[in-house]
């Protein structure tokens, strides 16, 4: 089975286990948490990806980073993957969770990809005609990228919206060729 599966499965039993209890919010917070930790440590990375590092070791250094800082209920049930042989699903079992988290919430997310950093006024108004057209809440994240001439990038989901003047220009040369210009 993918990882992508697997982590997917465990991200919705804690879902569950969240909404049962009442504390969807809160878990999502503290998964948030976790997600920037083991993000930004790559170290950590390698503990949980590493097989021959024994799981009551594993369970020690994550009740060292997140006890008494996350909820019990996650320790909980990051302290039984790790039992079951499923320590380097963690991170993408937090990553799956966020995801459906936001699925839940009718949150997407979407990403503008420009020339120079977008002032937060232009990202608003992006993010504001987006969610008017997909009818849904937008986290839109502004990434730069100084090889395009001018323009942006708009992707959402599986879609792409390509706004830049080399696009445009492709475009235009596309319409010549099929016209026998």
């Amino acid at each position: 089975m993918s990882v992508f599966k697997v982590a997917s499965r465990y991200a919705k039993s804690l879902l569950d286990l969240a909404k049962e209890q009442g504390h969807v919010e809160a878990v999502k917070a503290d998964i948030e948490q976790i997600v920037a930790v083991i993000k930004s440590s790559s170290e950590l990375q390698a503990v949980l990806n590493n097989p021959i590092i024994k799981t009551d070791k594993k369970e020690k250094i994550l009740v060292a980073l997140f006890d008494g800082k996350v909820r019990p209920e996650i320790m909980t049930f990051f302290g039984i993957m790790i039992r079951k042989g499923r320590g380097e699903l963690i991170y993408a079992t937090a990553l799956e969770f966020i995801r459906e988290y936001n699925e839940l919430n009718g949150i997407v997310k979407a990403e503008v990809l420009s020339a120079s950093a977008l002032s937060e006024a232009n990202i608003q108004a992006l993010k504001t005609a987006i969610g008017q057209q997909i009818n849904a809440e937008v986290i839109l994240v502004n990434k730069v990228d100084p090889t395009l001439i001018g323009g942006f990038v708009v992707k959402v989901g599986d879609r792409q919206v390509d706004a830049t003047i080399a696009g445009k220009l492709n475009k235009l040369e596309r319409h010549f060729v099929t016209q026998g210009v």
